[in-house]
């Protein structure tokens, strides 16, 4: 599971365990902020023991900055099992301070970061990245090799996300550029694996996008996918469209609510929380288009659930539903009614859903 600013939080991951997903990530954390104390930032690094394999990703724009947090995980000694260096954010906040995808363009920065992390850590590094900058220009053919290069045995992995730092979110996955860019890694050193991410939405998305691509990683990251059919590391394992049931899904919701009191707390401020990011999670949720109800198997990723859609009982109807006051509604049966003049706006709007 990728890491997921904001929705990506330790309930989610724990709801996704139980879908079988193998490996989780913890939300993005800002190095700055993780070196000035900030107790907010630290929380996002936190583990649950369900999460058998679980690693951080930590954005920076300098390799001292890279380094010192480095020292800093390995000395407070925390229980993760791999460190994910975060070349991929394409938000400009992110970009404009040398992080995320802009780290992408910078050698230098980029090579004493990958030497600094990987002489402090005892851990495991990966490094997630983006085709490049402009789709029309991808290097990322150029720099995994030299990843290859510089990660000097303590690079673990790289994962591809499919699209440049300017598509963001919209256009279709480039895979057979993510192939290109494992065959461009040198044969004189042990070749780094390449994890592929965007658009996987269903299994016969992953066969098609992992299986059929020679050499890829037959592990794939999912990010949208998780959070619009968090089911789906099942229906890959299990090789199945699977129709799941409106019931079946409040039953994951309780889950989460469940999760979320267990960890912010079941105080009024707890409630609160749990109910914030259970309606951003819903914001993404009612994208799902039920398998009963398609007329062409299977959903793609950007296929838009259309207006007004009405699904086989209340409750689906209910789920179907883009208007914020509905995903309102849902929580309500799970947290009970909220304060008069509630309102809620959803803090990710992926531009695919314009």
């Amino acid at each position: 599971v990728a890491p997921l600013t904001t929705v990506g939080n330790l309930p989610f991951r724990r709801v996704m365990k139980k879908f079988s997903a193998d490996i989780t990530c913890g939300e993005m954390a800002v190095a700055h902020n993780l070196l000035q104390g900030k107790s907010g930032e630290w929380a996002l690094l936190k583990r649950h023991p369900d999460e058998d394999v679980f690693g951080v990703q930590i954005a920076a724009g300098h390799a001292d900055v890279y380094t010192r947090i480095s020292e800093v995980i390995e000395n407070e000694g925390l229980d993760i099992d791999f460190l994910d260096m975060n070349l991929g954010c394409p938000i400009d906040v992110l970009c404009n301070q040398g992080c995320g995808a802009r780290l992408m363009t910078r050698d230098n920065k980029l090579r004493e970061s990958l030497k600094g992390m990987t002489n402090v850590l005892s851990i495991p590094v990966t490094v997630k990245i983006r085709t490049g900058w402009d789709e029309k220009k991808p290097f990322a053919h150029k720099l995994v090799p030299k990843i290859q290069e510089w990660g000097g045995g303590g690079v673990a992995a790289v994962m591809v996300h499919g699209r440049s730092r300017l598509q963001r979110y919209s256009k279709l996955a480039n895979w057979d550029y993510i192939q290109q860019v494992y065959e461009a890694q040198s044969n004189d050193i042990p070749k780094l694996p390449i994890i592929g991410n965007g658009d996987i939405f269903s299994y016969t998305d992953y066969e098609e996008k992992v299986l059929k691509h020679e050499g890829l990683s037959q592990t794939a990251m999912i990010g949208r996918g998780a959070l619009i059919k968090p089911w789906l590391p099942t229906e890959i394992k299990e090789r199945r469209h699977w129709d799941i049931s409106a019931s079946e899904r409040l039953d994951f919701l309780k889950d989460f609510v469940k999760f979320g009191l267990e960890h912010w707390g079941s105080d009024q401020q707890g409630v609160n929380t749990t109910r914030r990011f259970l309606l951003e999670w819903l914001s993404f949720l009612y994208r799902y288009i039920p398998v009963g109800m398609l007329e062409v198997l299977p959903q793609s990723m950007n296929q838009r659930p259309p207006a007004f859609m009405c699904g086989r009982n209340d409750l689906e109807t209910l789920m179907l539903s883009k208007n914020s006051k509905d995903w309102v509604k849902i929580s309500e049966m799970l947290l009970g009614p909220v304060p008069e003049g509630f309102e809620f706006e959803p803090k990710h709007k992926a531009n695919s859903y314009k």
